[in-house]
């Protein structure tokens, strides 16, 4: 390994030059205006696995953004591992708020960063921790040290959904063909106290639209008489949860799993500080589903959120409007046994439901995916875990995250293989945020981890 080491130590500034490259590419999946950029990072990406050394690098077209997939095939009967990321990033929005430009990559210290971070839309979620796993591929080819097979899968639509995923896993098993999955678009607890993922929530996602008048309406002249669609969408929206935080749709926890308390215990044995969670988010108090610790609440337990809403006049000054129509995103995080075309159909039927006569309702469902546990008594975990002690020099703990990779389950049912989740970014990364950054500690932390992991891995299944 320490030829690997001497070759990662002596590439540095070049492994983050590529990388700041790599983040200046706009490759957001939602916008139609970037598909040429979505695009141009597949090719971004084709280019580099193929200067690591990968072979049969290709970029397969689907009904959306291209797929790209690279591998090394050392020995056909030693074990196989399937590198997941996916190069698309979510909307930069609010640019107001970005100190810097989200696709102008910029090194900033911050206290949690004393090394220096790199701020960038994709920085952590996932373009950093996607190009972790092709430098240490790099390093393994250039020292001759790579111990097993490597296959490289990165998609450009997991920021929506992943809708043409499964269809190309479907079609090309015998490509995909693997031992185990390994993916890092996950968090550690923090740079001294590193973690496994070994849960993930599922997703449903949807749009509702609320629509009352056949035209705006002077709130004047109308107001007080008609109803207004703003109004009764947040009514509408207010009447989901209760005062304990209990989400109100008929149905929706029947096929929650509620762990036992011997789980629940150990589960909350991940370092956590209150003070430092509200200081950090600039809040004075929590808010969630009484009961249950932020730790269970963010993990253990399914949600119900308003990702953006609109409706009526909102530029400059004031227009005395009373509007036509109202909208508003919502997303639900799903536990295990919780399945999302099942939960999207609950809120659908309950929505159309509590709405008053007065307006008419649409549900427009975007995408879902299930939620997946991943079990930590198998070789290629025991390898994550002594991968990260070597380098972190501790143990990790395993935790279970609040977000979602829907590939995960998918995996599971279409190449019937387990994954191992080993990301290395924080939960500070403000990923999906304005201002998203990646410590160099973390990338750096991960491209060193990543050989270890391979090496033990192929140690164990000998």
């Amino acid at each position: 390994m320490q030829t690997v080491l001497n070759y990662l130590k002596e590439n540095k500034q070049r492994q983050l030059d590529e990388l700041v490259e790599f983040l200046r590419i706009p490759s957001v999946s939602a916008d139609p205006k970037h598909a040429a950029d979505v695009r141009k990072t597949a090719g971004f990406v084709a280019s580099a696995l193929t200067k690591a050394g990968a072979d049969n690098v290709r970029i397969h077209d689907t009904k959306g953004h291209p797929i790209v997939y690279g591998e090394k095939i050392v020995d056909p009967k030693k074990p196989t591992v399937l590198v997941y990321g996916h190069y698309d990033v979510q909307p930069p929005d609010p640019l107001n708020l970005w100190t810097s430009g989200p696709f102008e990559p910029v090194i900033k210290k911050t206290d949690l960063h004393p090394d220096g971070a790199v701020f960038a839309r994709g920085s952590c979620d996932d373009k950093g921790q996607v190009y972790m796993h092709i430098k240490a591929f790099e390093a393994m080819m250039a020292t001759d040290s790579l111990p097993c097979n490597i296959k490289f899968l990165v998609e450009g639509e997991e920021e929506v959904g992943s809708s043409n995923l499964e269809d190309f896993c479907r079609a090309n098993k015998d490509l995909l063909a693997c031992s185990v999955i390994l993916i890092s678009d996950t968090s550690i607890i923090a740079n001294n106290c590193p973690s496994l993922t070994v849960g993930l929530r599922g997703l449903s996602y949807l749009e509702v639209e609320v629509v009352g008048p056949n035209r705006d309406l002077h709130s004047g002249v109308y107001g007080g008489a008609v109803g207004n669609p703003v109004n009764i969408l947040c009514e509408m929206i207010a009447s989901l949860k209760d005062k304990k935080g209990k989400i109100t749709i008929p149905g929706f926890y029947d096929d929650v799993v509620r762990l036992k308390p011997a789980e629940r215990k150990d589960l909350n044995k991940a370092p956590f500080k209150i003070k430092e969670y509200t200081k950090d988010l600039g809040i004075k108090e929590t808010r969630g589903e009484d009961g249950f610790t932020v730790i269970e609440q963010t993990s253990i337990r399914p949600t119900l959120d308003v990702n953006g809403i609109w409706g009526g006049y909102i530029g400059e000054g004031a227009k005395t409007v009373l509007p036509s129509k109202a909208s508003a995103k919502i997303s639900m995080r799903l536990v295990p046994n919780q399945q999302s075309d099942k939960i999207t159909k609950l809120f659908t039927k309950h929505f159309e439901k509590i709405a008053p006569k007065s307006v008419k309702v649409t549900v427009k469902p975007h995408h879902g995916g299930e939620a997946a546990v991943t079990p930590t008594d198998t070789p290629e975990y025991a390898a994550a875990m002594k991968a990260m002690k070597t380098t972190f020099g501790k143990n990790p703990i395993p935790v279970r995250s609040g977000g979602s990779i829907p590939i995960v389950a998918l995996f599971e049912k279409v190449l019937k293989v387990k994954t191992v989740l080993m990301g290395f970014g924080l939960d500070s990364d403000n990923i999906h945020s304005p201002n998203e950054h990646y410590g160099l500690f973390n990338y750096y932390k991960g491209i060193e981890t990543i050989p270890y992991f391979f090496r033990y891995y192929a140690d164990a299944k000998k």
